[in-house]
């Protein structure tokens, strides 16, 4: 590389820069709220704050959208929202509660899991009022995600023990309209809602670190913009092509976003903003941040990351520069969905020693969970002929989506294998014969209602299999062929009710907020479908209404940023 050419780092947040003297002329612009990232919480804390009458600048490493845009596009609400009730459907606030307190598990605060629920309707609205689209299609049956026939569903364990004796079921996924992957159905409005309200946008501007006083305030961030023209377009197309391949040749998809680094490394120029009342973090989460997951949630490491480039953990390093509290950083939600074909799920999943250890039909991040936390990452599908033909018949067109349909079938067919008997197959499988074959005889008598099954799976969503041929399918969090998607769920501690970054030494951090999975959440002890994008609009929009209200910096001019070493910050 020529000299004076910059190499792309990987940990993308470098130490506070501290001011020091009131010559305000070195900021190159200037905000009420500077926000960081323009995906599904950065808009909704950039349409709040601007909503509160504040000048907000948003600065994002690529051309938004984050992982929102490229999402199914679920929208947790419940508590009785208008398309529950178009469909049929009865909820309420508390039963919304009581089952989410099963899942979040005291991650957050009661008062706030309570908050969050009984702002569910009117979020579902404010989001309708931006533009969203829902629809109040009622989906039959359980799934992981519906075909485009269906809008509402049940997108977590509501249906299943011990959720539906805690709670009354009732589905709350509500799935933005629009075909297959409706991500950008949602984020797209929302986008164009804030170019409306004349929010300033500043695209290919990658923030590198925060600006502070000697209080340890902030007052404003700098970053990195690519120059705009080719340089900038060769950056957005990129970015994009990286991410319409990356499902299909991931190690492509690779050298596009280090072609990215490249060009933000040689080809770009330093700003610096002020922010006058605060600055928001939405920068997403870590879980493309290899070198993080390996140091932090190693288990992971072997997994498929879901999300963006945009999730490289920089929001999260950019609040630990300045002493912010992380927690929940290994919780990582693995993805192990079966279901649909419900031929697999009416299969039984086995660890390494050919024991079962959860009720199959659980909702895929439970089943990932287990098979990471509990198993080492092992689970073999275990099939038999009938359900083989099933599974086959169910992955047809307009009976599942294309991405459910092609893993499925993919599996079927090459990443299957076959024998006569359970203890032949205990041996291709390299699994004890007799704890497979016993593991097998005790699901089949509570298939056949003989015996209550241990992980409660209701007898008419088993199948007793009785008879060879019977088939296996590596479903490991390292299958080549089954690929386990995974994103993170940690990140800054913040106060609950403003969103305010929560200090190491105690208090918090001045003029610093976190949002969406920057931030610990709802959805950071588990996620279900939907309740991260419902967090995201919770979360974003709490911290963009309290970064619009926060405390002036009283100094008649703000300090000159001093230039200091640019040493990376450690994950």
């Amino acid at each position: 590389m020529a000299k004076g050419k910059r190499t792309w780092a990987p940990n993308p947040a470098e130490p506070p820069l501290v001011l020091t003297s009131t010559n305000g002329e070195s900021w190159d612009d200037e905000a009420d709220v500077v926000i960081v990232g323009f995906g599904g919480a950065g808009v909704c804390a950039a349409l709040e704050a601007q909503a509160e009458g504040a000048r907000v600048l948003v600065l994002d490493r690529f051309h938004g959208g984050g992982a929102t845009a490229i999402s199914g596009g679920v929208f947790y609400a419940g508590g009785g929202t208008h398309i529950q009730a178009e469909a049929g459907v009865t909820d309420a606030p508390d039963e919304m509660f009581r089952y989410l307190s099963l899942e979040v598990k005291g991650v957050v605060s009661e008062e706030t899991l309570r908050d969050f629920c009984d702002q569910s309707v009117s979020n579902l609205g404010w989001l309708e009022q931006h533009g969203v689209p829902f629809e109040a299609s009622l989906c039959p049956v359980k799934t992981s995600y519906p075909t485009d026939d269906y809008y509402l569903y049940y997108s977590g364990n509501e249906g299943l023990s011990p959720y539906k004796e805690a709670a009354k079921p009732a589905p709350r996924g509500h799935r933005a309209k629009g075909t297959g992957m409706p991500g950008a159905s949602f984020y797209e409005p929302l986008r164009e809602s804030a170019y409306r309200a004349g929010i300033e946008v500043e695209y290919e501007a990658r923030v590198t670190r925060l600006i502070i006083d000697g209080q340890n305030q902030v007052l404003g961030v700098e970053y990195r913009q690519v120059k705009r023209g080719l340089w900038s377009k060769l950056h957005r197309w990129l970015h994009q092509a990286g991410l319409t391949i990356v499902k299909y040749n991931p190690k492509l998809a690779t050298k596009l976003r280090k072609r990215c680094f490249q060009i933000e490394a040689n080809h770009s120029v330093v700003k610096r903003v002020r922010a006058v009342n605060g600055v928001v973090l939405a920068a997403g989460g870590f879980i493309y941040n290899r070198q993080m997951v390996r140091k932090i949630a190693p288990g992971y490491g072997k997994a498929m990351p879901l999300g963006t480039a945009s999730d490289n953990g920089s929001g999260i390093l950019l609040g630990q520069s300045v002493g912010g509290k992380t927690d929940l950083m290994t919780r990582i939600s693995a993805w192990r969905f079966i279901n649909p074909p419900e031929g697999f799920a009416k299969g039984m999943i086995v660890n390494k020693n050919g024991e079962r250890y959860i009720n199959e039909f659980m909702y895929g991040a439970a089943v990932g969970e287990a098979m990471v936390e509990e198993q080492d990452g092992v689970a073999i599908l275990i099939l038999d002929r009938e359900l083989r033909k099933l599974a086959r018949e169910q992955s047809k067109p307009g009976k599942a989506q294309w991405f459910q349909r092609a893993p499925a079938l993919l599996n079927l067919w090459f990443n299957s294998k076959e024998a006569k008997s359970i203890e032949e197959l205990a041996k291709v499988i390299e699994v004890p014969a007799e704890t497979l074959k016993q593991t097998l005889e005790d699901y089949n008598a509570a298939a056949e209602g003989k015996q209550p099954d241990r992980f409660n799976k209701d007898p008419e969503k088993m199948h007793a299999m009785t008879e060879g041929p019977y088939y296996a399918i590596n479903c490991s969090i390292d299958s080549k062929r089954f690929p386990c998607p995974t994103l993170t769920l940690g990140g800054l501690v913040v106060d609950e009710p403003t969103g305010q970054v929560k200090s190491e030494s105690g208090g918090v951090i001045p003029g610093l907020y976190a949002a969406g999975r920057t931030a610990v959440g709802v959805c950071s002890r588990q996620y279900v479908s939907g309740l991260s994008i419902a967090d995201c609009v919770y979360s974003g929009r709490r911290a963009g209404r309290a970064a619009a209200r926060g405390e002036v910096y009283t100094s008649k001019d703000a300090p000159t940023p001093v230039a200091s070493s640019p040493v990376e910050a450690k994950p």
